[in-house]
């Protein structure tokens, strides 16, 4: 097959490339090399027998060319931040998509499937349950909340603790403008391509480690953050207490799941959760880092948290489970993987402090008032 990947020189859009190509699939390459995540260009790892096209996927003349002759488009390309431009994430996310199948009818593509990026932000705080109240998917803690240090979700109706659960495709509650765009892509994957007859799928990816995750990008997550403290011999701050749990799933299993879903008939007009299958807390996963590190330097936990922040998430995998897919591998592997990267780079002492700046500067990382406790 010629398949088009948009946004094929990110972190999980190239690992999907290599894989394609040793299915010895012909690859295009669609990518903007947006800054900061591609702060120094292009990478060295895009194979020479892809076609790279540098261009927006917003531009559609761009994606015209980018989409004649394919049988297949993965859709990557996305912007994702902590910053406030909300027009931006619509414009990027949702346009772009809709383009892709605008183009497809009006041209009379013959396009065999569209495979759309989504995220695991879409599913908001996820399911929880109450012991007296049953089950409910809450909205986003408060700042009153979480000034004075109380990171758990509350009963609204009698103010108990409640118990996460995984959290299965249909329970959706986006909750920031990341989350609302990548909602609004499976929306318009899902629902054109019933319309139109193009086979559709889309994946909803918890959170993916490995190679290639972009060093200056504040939205990677913990194992960019934890490998490189560690490399530099620093202590990483740990929001809240470090008890939330996070659901973590390595790139090669990702792409296992992105070529599955590209051959089976059954993931058509589907949304899939593509998860790890365990949960852990950040602390647990931060134990993992050390160990991979071999370093005994202890946390930073002094009440900072970042405004936005699930306190637990967990998908549940089962739907893509019943396709014959299962995440074989652990964070630690992740990790290893992660650091074996870092340790080929060259001038990365100064990404720490530019992402953490920039957090700051963005009132995205917080402290709780000891005052209002």
């Amino acid at each position: 097959m010629r398949i088009l990947v948009t946004g094929g020189a990110g972190f999980i859009g190239s690992h999907t490339v290599d894989a394609l190509l040793e299915k010895g699939h012909k690859l295009k390459i669609l990518d903007n090399l947006q800054k900061p995540v591609h702060l120094k260009g292009k990478p060295s790892y895009i194979p020479e027998e892809t076609e790279f096209i540098f261009g927006d996927v917003r531009d559609k003349k761009t994606l015209e060319y980018a989409l004649d002759g394919v049988d297949a488009v993965y859709h990557f390309a996305a912007y994702q931040d902590y910053l406030p431009d909300f027009s931006t994430y619509f414009y990027v996310n949702s346009v772009s998509t809709a383009l892709i199948y605008e183009i497809i009818v009006e041209k009379k593509l013959p396009v065999r499937k569209v495979i759309v990026a989504s995220s695991q932000a879409v599913l908001g705080e996820g399911l929880y349950r109450c012991s007296k109240h049953g089950e409910t998917i809450p909205d986003i803690r408060v700042e009153a909340q979480l000034s004075k240090g109380d990171w758990e979700h509350h009963c609204p109706q009698c103010s108990s603790v409640m118990q996460w659960l995984p959290t299965p495709e249909e329970k959706i509650n986006p909750q920031n403008q990341y989350a609302l765009s990548k909602h609004s892509q499976e929306s318009i994957c899902i629902s054109l391509g019933r319309r139109y007859d193009i086979p559709s799928v889309a994946m909803r990816y918890s959170i993916v480690q490995g190679p290639r995750q972009s060093f200056y990008n504040a939205y990677s997550g913990a194992n960019r953050i934890f490998c490189l403290n560690l490399l530099l011999d620093r202590a990483p701050t740990i929001y809240e207490d470090g008890k939330q749990v996070r659901d973590y799933v390595n790139i090669e299993d990702v792409v296992n799941a992105n070529l599955l879903v590209l051959e089976s008939d059954e993931a058509d007009y589907q949304v899939f959760n593509v998860g790890g299958g365990r949960a852990y807390t950040v602390l647990e996963f931060y134990d993992i880092v050390r160990k991979v590190f071999g370093k005994n330097i202890e946390p930073k936990i002094s009440g900072e948290y970042r405004y936005g922040d699930t306190r637990h998430i967990f998908s549940d995998i089962s739907k893509l489970r019943a396709l014959g897919w299962e995440p074989k591998h652990t964070p630690e592997k992740s990790v290893k993987d992660y650091k074996k990267y870092l340790e080929e780079q060259t001038n990365i002492e100064d990404i720490l402090e530019y992402a953490e700046k920039r957090m700051i500067e963005m009132g995205v990382v917080r402290k709780i008032n000891l005052l209002r406790r």
